[in-house]
C-alpha cells in the first residue's frame, strides 16, 4: 500500500504544478489525516506543594479524538473551563511527585477545514469580547476601520485584514516580547510567531464586530510518517455571512506560495488541543486566567515552573481501524 507521503506529494503536484516548480513547497495534507499522538511531560523537582494543569484534546467539527491512555499519574481531576469547554487534567502535587512522568496517547482523525456553516447552538458574542492581550482599543479600531474602508461585507473586511496582517508582520522570533499573543506588541513590533499574528488579526476583526476565535495545538509533519514535534502551532477562524472561515496567517507568511490556500483553509495535518484565551478553569492558577493552554502549566506558590515535555506522532494508514 502506498504510504501517505507518496499520496501527499501527488496531491501537492496536482494543486500547485509540476515537481520542478514545487520542490520547495511545504507538503500539506488535504482531505483526511489519521495519526497517533503522544503528549508526555516529566515533572521537575518539586519543593513543597504544586498544582498542575494539563490540556486534553477533544473532538470538534474537524477532528475525531480517542484518548487511548493516560498513564503515569492517577490522582487527577477531570475539569473544564466554563467559557470554551476545554478539557483539562488538574493535579495537586507534592515533593514525592518530583521526576514523575505523565503521558497521554491519542488516536486522531482530522479533516481539512475549508469553512463551514455556523451552528445555531454557538455563541458568537463570546468571540467578539476582548482578551487581556487582545484589547478593543481605539488604536486597533482605527487601523481596522481604515484598512477596511472600501470593503462592503464582513467577509470582504476579514479578507482585507488577513492581507493587512500578512503584509504588516513578519515571522520572526528574535528579540523579546513575541510568543504571548500580545496584539498591541505585534502591532508595534510587526513581528512574532503564530500567536502574535493571530492575536493581532483577531483583535482587528473583533474591533469591527466580526467574531473571531483562536485555536492552538500542533502541526503534524506531512513529509514523514513518524517522529518528534518541536512545538505548538495556532490558527484562527472568523464568522461572516453565517459561516466560519479558517485562516492561518503565520503559515502564509512563512510559505508565500501557499498564501492563497491559508487565506481560506486549514490542512488536515494538525491537531487542536484547546480553543480560546483567558481560560478560567476551577481551580484557577493564582496568577489568574490562563493566556492560552497547550503546554502543561505547573505552579507553586504563584510561580511557574518549567516542565520537560515531548510530543511525538505516528501516522496511521487511512484504512486502519
Amino acid at each position: 500500500m502506498l504510504r501517505p507521503i507518496i499520496l501527499l506529494f501527488s496531491s501537492v503536484i496536482a494543486v500547485f504544478g509540476n515537481p520542478a516548480t514545487t520542490a520547495d513547497v511545504p507538503r500539506i495534507v488535504k482531505g483526511t489525516d489519521r495519526f497517533e499522538f503522544t503528549y508526555q511531560l516529566t515533572l521537575p523537582e518539586i519543593k513543597g506543594s504544586a498544582r498542575l494543569w494539563v490540556p486534553v484534546a477533544t473532538a470538534d467539527r474537524h477532528q475525531k479524538v480517542e484518548v487511548e491512555s493516560i498513564t503515569g499519574h492517577k490522582n487527577y481531576q477531570d475539569i473544564r473551563d466554563p467559557d470554551f469547554n476545554n478539557r483539562i487534567l488538574f493535579l495537586e502535587l507534592a515533593a514525592g511527585d518530583s521526576g514523575k512522568t505523565l503521558s497521554l496517547r491519542y488516536k486522531v482523525s482530522r479533516e481539512e477545514n475549508s469553512g463551514y456553516a455556523a451552528s445555531a447552538s454557538e455563541a458568537p458574542a463570546l468571540f467578539v469580547k476582548p482578551d487581556s492581550l487582545g484589547p478593543l482599543v481605539p488604536r486597533l479600531q482605527q487601523i481596522a476601520r481604515e484598512q477596511t474602508a472600501s470593503a462592503a461585507t464582513d467577509s470582504d473586511k476579514a479578507a482585507t485584514l488577513f492581507h493587512h496582517t500578512l503584509d504588516r508582520m513578519a515571522y520572526d522570533k528574535s528579540g523579546t516580547g513575541w510568543g504571548r499573543g500580545d496584539a498591541l506588541n505585534a502591532c508595534d513590533s510587526r513581528a512574532g510567531n503564530c500567536t502574535d499574528f493571530h492575536a493581532y488579526f483577531i483583535a482587528l476583526a473583533r474591533s469591527l464586530g466580526i467574531p473571531a476565535r483562536f485555536s492552538i495545538g500542533f502541526t503534524i509533519p506531512a513529509d514523514k510518517d513518524s517522529g518528534m514535534i518541536d512545538g505548538y502551532h495556532c490558527w484562527a477562524e472568523y464568522l461572516a455571512d453565517g459561516r466560519w472561515h479558517p485562516v492561518d496567517i503565520s503559515e502564509a507568511d512563512k510559505h508565500p506560495e501557499l498564501s492563497d490556500y491559508y487565506a481560506c483553509h486549514h490542512p488536515a495535518n494538525r491537531f487542536r488541543i484547546t480553543v480560546g484565551r483567558d481560560l478560567k478553569p476551577d481551580p484557577m492558577p493564582e496568577a489568574g486566567p490562563i493566556n492560552f493552554l497547550v503546554y502543561p502549566l505547573l505552579e507553586t506558590n504563584g510561580s511557574i515552573l518549567e516542565v520537560k515535555r515531548e510530543f511525538s506522532f505516528r501516522r496511521l494508514a487511512k484504512d486502519a481501524e
